[in-house]
């Protein structure tokens, strides 16, 4: 059994959570402070590749990445690098995928969040950065916790994005989805279902991870 399709799906998770982390936390702070209108016409923007197919999400980043569009193309031509078609680029379309689930669950962390404490923070000199990742993060960071758990087990599991701009390619692009589909259309099984019992035992663990983080974080709210 070759493990390549794990080993990927797991750098691909990895690496596109880790980007989401950041961008969907700034973005989720920013945008939680924003005027009513303006918060409400970026949250629909931002929250659009949830609500989409994935083969859509897919097909809109082949408009743009591919190598006769225009960013596509421009990186082929003055780099050699072609965007899609390559491990990497899963990268983008789990990214453009998951970045709804950090975003909304860190924005509902910080909403919840008592700005009396960062005005207090204020008055004794302390820097926003400071307050940042010192009062305001450690207080969100049950929300936080789960939203990156949450996002990297749907960046695990993607599918119909991934095999549109990365393809499968045993060895270089596959990935459990992309494996299990596969194995599926040409008649193999029994090897399918390994990897289906693969991927639910991953996804088992990610999901008990988010409801004890849910529930340590109803402990903390209750006082507990």
């Amino acid at each position: 059994m070759d493990w390549f399709p794990l080993f990927n799906s797991l750098r691909i998770a990895l690496l596109s959570s880790l980007i989401t982390f950041f961008i969907g936390l700034l973005s989720a702070y920013y945008i939680s402070k924003a005027p009513r209108f303006v918060k409400g016409v970026l949250d629909v923007i931002f929250t659009l590749p949830l609500v989409l197919p994935p083969t859509v999400v897919g097909y809109l980043l082949l408009r743009v990445l591919g190598p006769k569009r225009m960013i596509g193309a421009w990186f082929l031509e003055n780099f050699g690098i072609k965007l899609t078609m390559t491990w990497w680029s899963a990268i983008f379309a789990t990214t453009v995928v998951i970045f709804p689930l950090m975003y909304r669950t860190a924005r509902g962390a910080f909403e919840s969040f008592d700005e009396t404490l960062a005005y207090s923070a204020q008055t004794l000199g302390l820097s926003n950065t400071y307050i940042f990742w010192k009062i305001r993060m450690p207080l969100c960071r049950q929300g936080i916790l789960a939203g990156t758990v949450l996002a990297f087990a749907r960046a695990l599991g993607e599918y119909g994005a991934t095999s549109m701009i990365a393809g499968y390619t045993p060895g270089h692009t596959a990935t459990i989805s992309t494996t299990v589909y596969q194995l599926w259309r040409t008649n193999n099984d029994a090897l399918a279902f390994k990897w289906v019992l693969v991927n639910l035992a991953i996804s088992f663990v990610v999901l008990l991870a988010i409801n004890m983080l849910e529930k340590k974080n109803q402990r903390i709210k209750n006082g507990g």
